[in-house]
Order: C-alpha cells, then sequence, then structure tokens
C-alpha cells in the first residue's frame, strides 16, 4: 500500500500530491492507479463495507507530479467538473528546465496537433490543420548549475502543453525524452510538477487553494527551492 500524501480533505472534496511515475486512473499495464489508492484510503479511513466513491476530476501525466483533486460525492464532481470546463481552476506548475531561458518571463502560444498513435503533440508557430492553440506564461523562479526552475500558467489544457511548449522554446524539462530531453530520469519521472490548484469550493463557496511540495527525495528539486 501507497502511503499517500493528503493535501487536503472534506466532506466533498480530497486532495492528493501525486508521486511521479503512478498512474492517475488505470489503463492496460494493470498498474497500481491513484483513484484505486484514494478508494482504498477512504474505505480504511471511513469503515466503509460496499463501493467507496471516488470521483475523477482531472489528470496529470504519468511521469508528472503534484496536486489532484478527486470527488467524494457525484454532486461534488458534476460542479468540479464544471469549474475545469469553463476554466474556472486556476493551475500553477513548476518545471526544472535545461540551461536558461533567454527571457525571464514569457508568454508561449503554439498551435498543437495531437498524434493520438504516439501519445505525443507538436506545436507549430502558425494555425494549420488540426491544430489548437495553446498558451502559457511563465518565470523563472531560480537557477543552479545547468537547470532553471519555472513557474508556469497555462492559459488553456492542451495534451502535454506545457512539455511540448517549453520545448519549442529549446528549453525542454529534465527527464522528459519524448521532448527532447537528452536523458531519462533514473525513475521514469520528468521534473514536471503541479505546484497548485486555486478555486471557489463547489458547495462551500469558499475560495480554496491547495499547494504540493516537490518530490522531497530529488536533489535538483530540492537544490532548486533552496534558491527560490
Amino acid at each position: 500500500m501507497h502511503e499517500l500524501d493528503i493535501l487536503y480533505e472534506d466532506n466533498h472534496l480530497i486532495a492528493v500530491n501525486k508521486p511521479a511515475t503512478i498512474l492517475v486512473q488505470g489503463d492496460i499495464t494493470g498498474d497500481v492507479h491513484l483513484v484505486d489508492l484514494v478508494k482504498e484510503y477512504l474505505r480504511v479511513k471511513y469503515d466503509k463495507k460496499g463501493n467507496v466513491f471516488c470521483g475523477l476530476i482531472h489528470r496529470l501525466d504519468r511521469p508528472t507530479s503534484g496536486v489532484v483533486v478527486l470527488a467524494k460525492t457525484s454532486k461534488a464532481l458534476q460542479r468540479m467538473n464544471n469549474l475545469f470546463k469553463e476554466r474556472m481552476v486556476r493551475k500553477t506548475y513548476w518545471a526544472v528546465v535545461k540551461g536558461i531561458p533567454e527571457e525571464q518571463e514569457m508568454t508561449i502560444t503554439n498551435y498543437l496537433k495531437k498524434d493520438q498513435k504516439a501519445n505525443k503533440s507538436k506545436a507549430f508557430n502558425k494555425e494549420m490543420p488540426f491544430t489548437k492553440q495553446a498558451s502559457l506564461s511563465y518565470r523563472v523562479l531560480g537557477m543552479i548549475d545547468n537547470y532553471s526552475l519555472l513557474e508556469i500558467e497555462p492559459k488553456t489544457g492542451r495534451h502535454h502543453q506545457i512539455r511540448v511548449q517549453l520545448s519549442s522554446i529549446g528549453k525542454p524539462i529534465k527527464g522528459d525524452l519524448k521532448y527532447g530531453f537528452s536523458r531519462s530520469n533514473a525513475d521514469g519521472s520528468i521534473h514536471l510538477h503541479a505546484r497548485k490548484l486555486s478555486f471557489t469550493h463547489p458547495v462551500s463557496n469558499l475560495e480554496i487553494e491547495i499547494k504540493a511540495d516537490p518530490p522531497s527525495k530529488d536533489k535538483v528539486w530540492q537544490e532548486l527551492i533552496k534558491v527560490i
């Protein structure tokens, strides 16, 4: 049983700091995934006998770590789905990239085309057939050796958006072989972390901000946090 890092919990929602390399939901691999882990946590904590409800609201790529919010009730699931759909949830990511970006702060806009077979997206500078516009802004938080720590706010929610857009400016994420980094991380992770989610609670209407710390055992993450 994986030890879950619970960031927030009330009667409607539960938020977890997902470890890198753990799936959010089941796939053909049959590997352990976050939804099942959270269901088991809820079953044990509340001594539930039958099926445990745990609704998946949004996803993170398998090699990515950070905040994932799940719904404990169908009402919360429906309302949170609407918040995400209407882009009423503010997302903040941290990424470790190679070298130092030319600009300390920048907004990147591309047109992305998803290749379903390869599970990969390609960035174009102008609109092409079957592309969707993608936009994000970043700022440099700190630097060590040959790495920079970026804080990123995506304006759109496209497939592999942050990974492909940073690669498009020659700043691939550490460990991300798929998008141009020179070597993989030993554990199969990439240095992309969902740092923060901010939204209006779907039931209480209170403003909620949920933060997750980057992997504590990762030396590069920890060294960069020190220089922020």
